[in-house]
Parts: structure tokens; C-alpha cells; sequence
């Protein structure tokens, strides 16, 4: 692969350095929440599954755009794990991508269209 997934950012994110949040808890998910509804920063939450094929899919792609977008905040949350975050966001398929400014959902994107996440991240950033 080429072009965007061959910059140092993918590279950093493959060694385990990453620019995303992983959220383990209902208390983590609760203290991160309430830090971001204190700021008009963008908040872009991947709700996924280890299971998910689409999801392990679109997961470089994600990394690099927490590296790339280092004014928004990217957050990962397992349904699995944390079951009762994502009942809250009501989340019926995975990937589901949900983007966040002042407490407020700006915009969803279900299934695992990089392109169009990056778009929507892009314009949320910018405005």
C-alpha cells in the first residue's frame, strides 16, 4: 500500500504507538466523556468488536488519522466489553463511527468506509 497507510504515522501506530484512546470501562468511558463535553473539540468514537472482520478492516486506517488529526480526540470502545456505552449510542452494526463536538453527535458513519470517515472528520475539524 501506498500513498496514505505508508506514512510515518501508519508506521508509528503498527509499533503500538498510538494517538487513540482505548476505553476498558463505564468509569474510563465516563471520565473521558465528561473532559470532552468541556471542549468544542472533535471526539471520534470507533465502536467495534475483536470478532469483526470489517472492524480489524478499517483499524489502520483509523491510527493513522488519530496521528494525522491530532486536534480531535479518537476514542475506541469494544461492544463487547462495554456493552452498555454503546446501547447509549445506540449502536446496531460495527464499525460505527460516531463524531462528537460539544456533547452533541455531528455525525455517523456505519461500516467501514475510510473515505468517508476521513471526509466527515475533515469537515467537522474545519468548521
Amino acid at each position: 500500500m501506498g500513498g496514505f497507510f505508508s506514512s510515518q504515522a501508519a508506521y508509528a501506530a503498527e509499533d503500538g504507538v498510538s494517538a487513540v484512546i482505548a476505553i476498558h470501562s463505564t468509569g474510563e468511558w465516563t471520565q473521558n466523556w465528561e473532559s470532552h463535553t468541556q471542549t468544542n473539540k472533535l471526539m471520534v468514537i470507533d465502536f467495534s468488536a475483536s470478532w469483526c472482520g470489517p472492524c480489524r478492516f478499517v483499524e489502520p486506517a483509523f491510527k493513522a488519522m488519530a496521528a494525522q488529526y491530532s486536534d480531535a480526540v479518537f476514542v475506541k470502545i469494544d461492544v463487547d466489553e462495554i456493552p452498555e456505552v454503546s446501547k447509549q449510542w445506540k449502536v446496531q452494526a460495527m464499525p460505527t463511527f460516531v463524531l462528537v463536538k460539544g456533547g452533541q453527535e455531528v455525525g455517523r458513519i456505519v461500516g467501514a468506509k475510510k473515505d468517508e470517515l476521513e471526509r466527515r472528520i475533515q469537515e467537522q475539524i474545519n468548521t
